[in-house]
This record gives structure tokens, sequence and C-alpha cells, in this order.
């Protein structure tokens, strides 16, 4: 990763920095709600973005979804620093946060590959790639836009797969 790209903790009030991310992806971000509501939520969720010399260059929105899992509730990197290893760090420093926080599972909502769309197929490579595997389609943003629903058992991925008793059922592994 460029050693310029610090990775930090969102400031009060840059929602719009984020915004301004998303804009700058009109193939992944294309609907104006959609672009309002994730700015919205950067503020109000836990946001962590990429800064390259007082620019917010890319952001990661983290969101509890149950006590074991938590999600990826929105991620978006400008296009001219993909591939630099920038949301690689942010995945794996969300990663770093959320298994400290005891959490098993980690989430990520994409579209699904039966609408070919060239933006979307990177963005599932990028997760698979990061270890997420697919565990659902459904119809959460409509017929023309099918969900996919991604996964990563964390312990699984952290090479920590243990053992560990179930109440009535003795022991069960947790990979």
């Amino acid at each position: 990763m460029d050693s310029a790209v610090l990775i930090r903790r969102m400031a009060i009030g840059e929602g719009h920095a984020c915004e301004q991310v998303m804009r700058s992806l009109p193939g992944w971000f294309g609907i104006e709600e959609a672009i309002v509501e994730y700015a919205k939520s950067a503020e109000t969720m836990e946001t962590y973005v990429a800064d390259k010399f007082g620019q917010v260059v890319g952001f990661i929105t983290l969101d509890r979804r149950t006590p074991v899992t938590a999600e990826i509730h929105c991620m978006a990197l400008r296009p001219e620093f993909h591939a630099k290893g920038i949301g690689r760090a942010l995945v794996e420093l969300a990663e770093k946060l959320i298994v400290e926080r005891g959490y098993e599972l980690f989430e990520v909502k994409t579209l699904d590959p039966s609408r070919p769309c060239a933006e979307y197929e990177h963005t599932r490579g990028f997760y698979e790639h990061m270890g997420f595997q697919p565990l659902e389609e459904n119809d959460l943003w409509g017929s023309g836009n099918l969900c996919l629903i991604m996964v990563k058992h964390l312990a699984c991925h952290r090479g920590t797969a243990a053992s560990r008793p179930v109440a009535g059922r003795g022991t069960t592994p947790t990979c």
C-alpha cells in the first residue's frame, strides 16, 4: 500500500467526503438516493477512511448485524486507487477490530452475478480474494438488482479454528 495513505477513523462531518468517493464510481453507485443514504450512514456508523495528504480516497462503514456478525455496510475507493492495497488495508483493519470485539462472521452485500456488470464482477472477485464466500441470493434490492450476501468466518481465516462446547451437544467445530 502507498505509504502516503493513512487509514483512520472518520471525523465528524466528513460524510461529504465519502459521498464524493461514491460519486467517482458511477458504475457502482448510480442511484442518487443510495449515495445520499450511504453518506448519511457514514456519519452515524463506525467508518474508517483512507486519507492521502488530507483527501479521503476511500472508506469502509461497519455495522453490527447480530451478536456474532458484523457487516461491511458500504465500502468505496476512488478508481485511481484500485489495486494498490488500500481496499485490502481497509478490510483487514475492519476484520482486526471486529475480531477484537468477539465477532465470528463478517458479511457484505453486493450485486448478484445474474445481472451482468463488470464493476460488480470486480467487486465479487475482490471479496472472494479477501476470503468471503457466497451465502445467499435474494431480492432485497428488487428483482432487477438481486443481492448476493457474502460471508467470511473469521476464525477459519485466521488459522484459529478450534472446537468449543455447545450447550447440550458436546463439542462442535467452529469451522
